[in-house]
């Protein structure tokens, strides 16, 4: 064993560069005050503070230096001499390996796959729960049963988190199961710390260490909603001052490891420290609560921009009245998509509601915009819309959009039976020809424009390729069908967001018939998988064939023709789609 004057240098070499450095850093800039302190590449500053860091911020990365100093200089203290048996010495060397880890090997580990470092901490904690419930003297079956099922609880989180690394099913279902995860690494250690109390090898001060750091995960748990997601700019001197403190868990560790032997027990420590101890416990204890109280006129945030539970868009029919409020908050704070949000993080709840109810009073979009201005938003001039706003008042948004007062039930229910009327509209324009599959529907496209409608084999390797070449066909030789390989792309003639579409598949070339039509094109279409159909309209979907449409490609793979014709009537836009076998390459205009 190295002798204690070793480790009395080693201490007050690291202790003093820590020191040195946070006040070199002061002087050289923000980005070796930032690595001198929360010992982490100098980018993490440039992510975490661009533009500089704030006064308070450089205040708590100087404060912060003092306490990992001060830490540091506990965590470095020499091993209590005496024997220690095989599982004991094991026990020591993974303690002071995890100690390690929390301080210098988190970085290398970090460069390598997130399966790799989950690995790790995995083995490395379950032998050290294995060894807990073998070295630790427990003094009771039960209790030594309990410490292994909240360890077996602990290392299960851990594993949980490995499948998710490697895109694995998890084992935590359910909001439950995934505190229940979370909170058990804390049992783990109170169970350890009872296990210690009843041993009576490790000392106040040990234990002392291993209730502070309860102290301090149980602070990060309120905090870490507000700080889980810090952006650019933000006060850091909260997220600095926990990570200085959340070092007590290592503190903990290495004392755990330094105390093992059987003989010399470490003496209690003075009544004066033991006060002191005491304080710096409770005041653990209760920075929680005071954290969670805030001045009257700070904004009370339910919501913010980075909250995860704003990325769904819940239909207000499916909504308790007493949510709308939550769902309109997280819209106008939502930066989904890279956008600005409606209304910054500055105002309160009660704020954000007022003028949503304001913006809802507005009579066009100048006023919209006047009270957006008013309250600090970052895009005035975009207005509200009324899908955001019906959350917070639906008696006047629903009076000139009724259908925003839907549940997602009733929604589908008015798309279906949209479909299904406008799909009544259509008929089949060669009733007494009969396909071998056929389909007669409305074909609908986008709102704004689109190039047609597809005929193809979804199937093909090529199909997008094809795709793409089809468009260049398309407009190319200003055809009504563009043609590539297993794809035909159709064009409309008009403007128009939908058109009646009837396709049929004929084992034979049917007559050209085109008196009645306005445009007739055949072109060559391939099926390299035996399928050529048309895209439906999807879930959700604004754009396909309003109902099923069959397999064209009747004879399987192989050529095919595929003939269009197309007319103008009272109803609209009309095309007929016939497909057919044939080998012919060529492309007829049969009525230009």
């Amino acid at each position: 064993m190295l002798p204690d004057r070793f480790w009395r240098n080693i201490r007050i070499g690291l202790v003093g560069l820590v020191l040195a450095a946070a006040v070199a850093g002061l002087v050289l800039g923000d980005a070796w005050l930032w690595v001198a302190v929360e010992w982490s590449p100098p980018a993490y500053a440039g992510f975490y503070g661009r533009g500089g860091f704030d006064t308070s911020t450089t205040v708590a990365l100087l404060v912060a230096a003092l306490v990992k100093a001060a830490l540091l200089w506990l965590i470095l203290r020499a091993p209590a001499p005496g024997p220690l048996d095989r599982r004991a010495r094991a026990l020591r060397r993974l303690l002071y390996l995890a100690v390690a880890y929390a301080l210098v090997l988190w970085y290398p580990i970090a460069l390598l796959p997130d399966a790799v470092d989950a690995a790790f901490q995995l083995a490395l904690w379950t032998a050290i729960d294995v060894l807990y419930l073998l070295v630790i003297r427990w003094r009771s079956r039960v209790l030594r049963a309990a410490a292994g099922a909240i360890f077996a609880v602990e290392l299960a989180g851990m594993a949980d988190d490995l499948l998710d690394e490697l895109d694995l099913p998890e084992l935590g279902s359910g909001g439950i199961v995934e505190l229940g995860l979370m909170l058990s690494g804390v049992a783990a250690t109170l169970i350890t710390l009872v296990g210690q109390r009843r041993d009576g090898r490790w000392s106040r001060g040990t234990q002392a260490a291993g209730w502070v750091s309860v102290g301090v995960y149980a602070l990060v748990i309120p905090l870490n909603v507000r700080f889980a997601m810090i952006p650019s700019g933000a006060d850091l001197a909260m997220p600095v001052m926990m990570d200085a403190l959340a070092l007590v868990g290592t503190v903990w560790i290495a004392a755990t490891a330094r105390e093992l032997p059987t003989e010399g027990r470490p003496a209690d420590l003075p009544p004066a420290r033991r006060r002191v101890i005491r304080v710096a416990v409770a005041a653990v204890a209760l920075l929680p609560v005071i954290a969670m109280i805030h001045p009257e006129q700070t904004p009370h945030l339910t919501y913010t921009g980075w909250s995860t539970d704003c990325y769904d868009r819940p239909s207000f029919g499916d909504l308790k009245p007493a949510e709308r409020e939550a769902v309109f908050l997280c819209r106008a704070r939502s930066t989904d998509g890279g956008v600005s949000p409606i209304f910054p993080d500055s105002l309160s709840d009660q704020q954000v509601l007022a003028y949503g109810r304001a913006l809802c009073r507005a009579k066009d979009r100048e006023e919209q915009e006047a009270i957006l201005t008013r309250a600090g938003s970052a895009r005035p001039a975009w207005g509200a819309d009324p899908w955001d706003l019906v959350y917070v008042c639906p008696e006047i948004v629903g009076a000139t959009h009724p259908e925003l007062l839907r549940s997602t039930a009733e929604t589908e229910a008015a798309n279906a039976a949209y479909i299904a009327e406008e799909n009544a509209k259509c008929r089949d324009p060669w009733p007494r020809t009969k396909g071998v599959v056929q389909a007669t529907a409305k074909y609908f496209l986008f709102a704004d424009g689109d190039h047609g409608y597809l005929v193809h084999d979804p199937d093909d390797d090529a199909a997008d390729e094809a795709a793409e070449q089809a468009i260049d066909d398309l407009y190319d030789d200003s055809a009504l069908v563009g043609v590539a390989g297993s794809t035909a792309l159709v064009g409309h003639v008009e403007d128009v967001i939908d058109l009646c579409l009837t396709v049929k598949a004929l084992r034979t070339p049917p007559p050209r018939r085109t008196a009645g039509w306005d445009q007739v094109d055949e072109v060559p279409i391939v099926s390299r998988s035996g399928t050529l159909t048309v895209p439906e309209m999807g879930d959700g979907g604004e754009v396909g064939a309003g109902a099923p449409m069959p397999n064209l490609a009747i004879a399987g793979k192989g050529r095919y023709r595929l003939r269009v014709y197309v007319r103008i009537g009272d109803a609209g836009e009309e095309h007929l789609v016939v497909v057919f076998p044939g080998a012919s390459r060529k492309r007829l205009t049969l009525k230009p």
